[in-house]
């Protein structure tokens, strides 16, 4: 069994767009298992769908407009550098309503059900692949994976926007008679999770560089430090996920294909630039290209 993995990384998931693009349109690789995480689980129902384009297009085009209903921060963007800092207004006008995160996400929702149909889900949950989701459950303390065979159109589309809930700064969601957040708060890359569902060949997309070459700035303000120490949480458990993937595909015999981003894209995904992400994308399609044109290229033999 094919399958694909794509980690969280915010906006970085352009570059996995990309990669995932050249995958299938130049390579003709066909997954019958799609397992996303976060900004993963955006991408991974429009690539089983092949509408590559459309998804492009909408994952090209987002701001902070099209995912807050209630923003918890400035962006200024400043000699071409942007800086983030809190919006005192909208997190205390969030807590008044009785919010327990510092903003909102819920346009977010809005356009994963405008950008996915009814007759989509329908398309997809009747053909051979299956779609998977990774959430954190909160207060069952665990890591749960919700796949498209098992909920209904709206139910499916929530476990989506859940996956990609970044709290404290996006929504926090009570389902079940339990809190859900970000699956990247649990596992950041599923490579396990594809392994035990059978996978022997895997493509993995990984948001961030193989080898740390990451030197931060100072933080400027509380927020920032805040969105810093949690780049750096998930930074850990990203690395430890693929420790363990790695153990387990080989214990299995399973051949996992790694691809990072050969450059550190940005120190804060939650910024959502659409000139960035756009290159993001190219980029990631020409780093799957050049990438898969080193490996099949023949060495010459030896007299």
């Amino acid at each position: 069994m094919r399958a694909l993995v794509i980690s969280g990384g915010g906006s970085k998931g352009a570059f996995a767009g990309g990669v995932a693009q050249y995958l299938m349109q130049e390579l003709g690789h066909r997954y019958e298992l799609f397992l996303g995480t976060s900004t993963g689980s955006l991408l991974i129902s429009h690539l089983a769908l092949e509408k590559i384009q459309k998804i492009k297009s909408v994952y090209t085009s987002v701001n902070q407009e099209s995912i807050f209903s209630n923003c918890p921060f400035h962006i200024e963007k400043k000699y071409g550098v942007h800086n983030i800092s809190i919006n005192h207004w909208n997190v205390l006008k969030n807590f008044y309503r009785g919010g327990k995160t510092f903003g909102e996400s819920h346009n977010l929702l809005k356009l994963i059900k405008e950008s996915i149909t009814p007759e989509e889900f329908k398309t997809l949950k009747d053909g051979p692949m299956e779609i998977i989701v990774t959430v954190s459950n909160l207060s069952l303390n665990q890591v749960e994976y919700k796949s498209i065979n098992d909920y209904s159109y709206d139910e499916f589309c929530e476990w989506i926007w859940i996956s990609c809930n970044y709290a404290p700064f996006m929504s926090l969601v009570r389902k079940n008679g339990c809190e859900y957040a970000d699956g990247g708060l649990g596992n950041m890359v599923p490579i396990e999770e594809a392994v035990k569902r059978g996978a022997t060949d895997i493509d993995v997309i990984v948001l961030q560089t193989e080898v740390s070459h990451l030197n931060r700035m100072p933080s400027k303000n509380p927020f920032s430090l805040l969105t810093t120490i949690f780049e750096f949480i998930l930074d850990r458990i990203e690395h430890q996920n693929i420790r363990i993937g790695k153990l387990v595909a080989n214990h299995h015999d399973a051949i996992i294909n790694f691809y990072y981003t050969p450059t550190v894209l940005t120190t804060n995904s939650l910024i959502f630039d659409k000139e960035k992400m756009t290159a993001w994308w190219e980029s990631g399609y020409n780093y799957a290209k050049y990438k898969n044109v080193e490996l099949n290229q023949i060495e010459p033999e030896l007299d």
